[in-house]
Formats: structure tokens, sequence, C-alpha cells
């Protein structure tokens, strides 16, 4: 994963509020108080560094595939924030760089035990 999903989102409570109505399974935490949101108020699609609560099985976005219209803001957004590019986008593109370098290394295991299989066959 290499987006916004990967360590959840804010969202306005407004948003919340009106993404609960869909009944999509996912959950909000950390209401906190925000100037910056419509409400004076935000809250997040995850915990710590885990991902967004409302994405499926897939990787996909439950509230985008339910009514792109309740996706947040942020969301939609993304990468950007209040027009310039979100500060954690390099944090994400680090954890992007090292997801990708394990799965490689995990394929290369496997290619080298499938190699040795044949041979001793």
């Amino acid at each position: 994963m290499h987006h916004c999903c990967a360590t959840g989102a804010w969202v306005d409570l407004e948003e919340a509020k009106r993404i609960l109505k869909l009944n999509l399974g996912g959950e909000f935490y950390h209401l906190e108080k925000d100037p910056d949101y419509p409400s004076g108020y935000k809250m997040g699609t995850s915990i710590g560094y885990n991902p967004c609560t409302f994405l499926t099985k897939d990787g996909l976005c439950s509230i985008h595939i339910a009514n792109y219209a309740y996706k947040p803001k942020m969301c939609i957004e993304f990468p950007y924030e209040k027009g310039k590019l979100a500060p954690y986008i390099y944090d994400l593109c680090i954890m992007y760089k090292r997801a990708k370098k394990k799965a490689k290394k995990r394929v290369l295991i496997r290619r080298k035990n499938v190699s040795r299989k044949n041979k001793s066959s």
C-alpha cells in the first residue's frame, strides 16, 4: 500500500457522521479539536500506523466503493494538504519502498526453494 490508506486519514467530524450512516464497518478514533477542520473537530480512521479501517480485504476503499460523494476530503486530495504536498508523503514513500524490497526478497527466496526442489527431483 503506498497511499494515505496505509496509515489512515484525518476526517472532519461531520464527514465521519455521514460515513457512519453507510454502515461499512469501519471505525473512527481520536476525536480532537482542530480549527483547520470545518466542524472544529477531526477524527482518525486508524490507530497509530495501522491501515485505514475502511479498507476492504483487497485493499480498496469501502467508502469510495459505496458512495464517492462520502469520501473524505483529505482522501480525495491526497497527497496534497492545503494545496501543498503533505509532509508525511516522504514517510509513506519510504514505507512503500521497504515493503516492496521485502516482497522482492520473499519472491527470490521462493524461486530459490523451487529451483532446489526441481534439481533434487
